[in-house]
């Protein structure tokens, strides 16, 4: 195991040992203990009480982050030419479709969302095995199936993630950079909780917010408490 530099244990040690701390504290102390000497990403971890395995608990959606992630999302809009100039005019890094279709088969990802219409699925049916395990297909339920394309790619754009519970019950997500207001992150976690607490499935019993966990890129998780989200 590598030994921690200075700076790594200075961090550790702002992280009180088994302290929970509310949202507000979690979000400016996620700021403190990056160690990072890069903009890192910040992340949040929701544990909820579900089985992923029984369909009645699946917990997927989207949300709209109020300040964004931080990052710059490559979109790909698979489109046919009468949506090519709504695509690009909402910001779509890449659009088209056959060629884009070919270089996809051959095994190009080099997007982070794909945006498409009902009428292109067909196509892109036989490309799940190249999309399917990098998340990239798209999806109705995301609204990256959507005959609104430009809407859509706007969003994406602007901060809409998606986000799917884990077969351990866990919601990974990211909610923006290091370089936020502490303010800003706060909210952007919020409005993530908030959504997730409307999803809540009928059929899940007990706790649903079990617990969450804030971190950045190469720092300890800062557990936060859940009480501090209703």
């Amino acid at each position: 195991m590598a030994k921690l530099t200075k700076k790594q244990k200075e961090a550790l040690s702002k992280v009180e040992k088994g302290r929970i701390y509310n949202l507000a504290e979690g979000s400016a102390l996620v700021k403190e203990v990056n160690t990072a000497k890069f903009d890192a990403s910040v992340d949040i971890a929701v544990r909820l009480g579900v089985d992923p395995r029984k369909a009645n608990q699946m917990v997927r959606g989207v949300v709209s982050l109020p300040h964004g992630t931080g990052k710059d999302v490559k979109v790909l809009a698979l489109v046919t030419p009468d949506k090519e100039a709504e695509a690009k005019a909402a910001g779509a890094d890449y659009v088209g479709l056959d060629e884009y279709l070919d270089k996809i088969k051959n095994g190009w990802t080099d997007v982070d969302v794909i945006v498409t219409m009902p009428a292109v699925m067909g196509k892109l049916g036989p490309l799940g095995r190249v999309l399917g395990p990098r998340g990239l297909m798209p999806n109705p339920k995301s609204g990256t199936v959507t005959m609104e394309v430009g809407k859509a790619v706007a969003e994406v754009k602007s901060g809409k993630i998606d986000f799917k519970v884990d077969k351990y019950g866990i919601i990974h997500a990211g909610i923006g950079k290091v370089s936020f207001d502490a303010d800003k992150l706060r909210e952007n976690a919020q409005e993530l909780i908030q959504t997730l607490i409307k999803m809540k499935p009928t059929a899940a019993k007990g706790t649903y917010v079990k617990s969450i966990y804030l971190s950045s890129t190469m720092s300890p998780g800062i557990a936060i408490d859940t009480k501090s989200v209703n």
